[in-house]
């Protein structure tokens, strides 16, 4: 329902591709409601230096929502949930996660979506370097925390435009997510229903 805010994730696995040879979201993709861009967003790519995540699990927060960050207001924290959307905002959680949202809709709203988990394509190594886990077992990014350690990101990172090359990119992914499972969001029992 476009009445609550969400998280989403696909129903069945996503199959590892490269993303070479992959385009640039364009602006407009992020022109719509975060409760629609949430779903679009899984199976798109994620790209810095040579990192590249693909997208596995979301959270839609609106302008209206008790949790969203915007709900008060632009401050300097804030500003860049208010767009345009397409634009990074990354902030700092308990004083240790950096944590990436995909600002949505237009200029002005204070809407966005949270990365909260990915699957690595490419750059184990540096992502095992920036997380300090040396192993051959499979490199887990479930939360948004370890999100942002693996792409090396600081609160520097907002407002930067996700449609730009060079720096932080979205990759189209080659392949549309039809099925989603939707269910509560994570960690914010305060949060009253918009």
């Amino acid at each position: 329902s476009k009445t609550r805010a969400v998280r989403v994730r696909p129903e069945y696995p996503l199959t590892r591709t490269t993303a070479e040879n992959r385009k640039l979201m364009p602006p407009e993709f992020f022109q719509i409601d975060a409760l629609d861009l949430a779903p679009r967003l899984l199976g798109k790519f994620l790209r810095k230096d040579n990192v590249v995540l693909r997208i596995t699990e979301v959270e839609a927060y609106r302008p209206n929502d008790s949790a969203c960050h915007g709900r008060f207001g632009i401050t300097p924290r804030t500003a860049p949930v208010f767009g345009p959307g397409g634009h990074a905002y990354v902030y700092l959680c308990y004083g240790l996660h950096m944590m990436l949202n995909i600002v949505a809709d237009k200029e002005g709203v204070g809407a966005a979506v949270l990365i909260r988990s990915c699957s690595p394509v490419a750059g184990l190594e540096t992502i095992q370097e920036r997380r300090g886990q040396k192993t051959d077992k499979p490199v887990l990014l479930n939360g948004p925390g370890k999100v942002g350690q693996a792409l090396g990101l600081s609160t520097e990172w907002s407002h930067h435009p996700l449609y730009s090359p060079g720096g932080l990119e979205l990759l189209d992914g080659g392949e549309e997510v039809e099925k989603v499972m939707v269910g509560p969001r994570v960690g914010i029992d305060y949060a009253l229903p918009e």
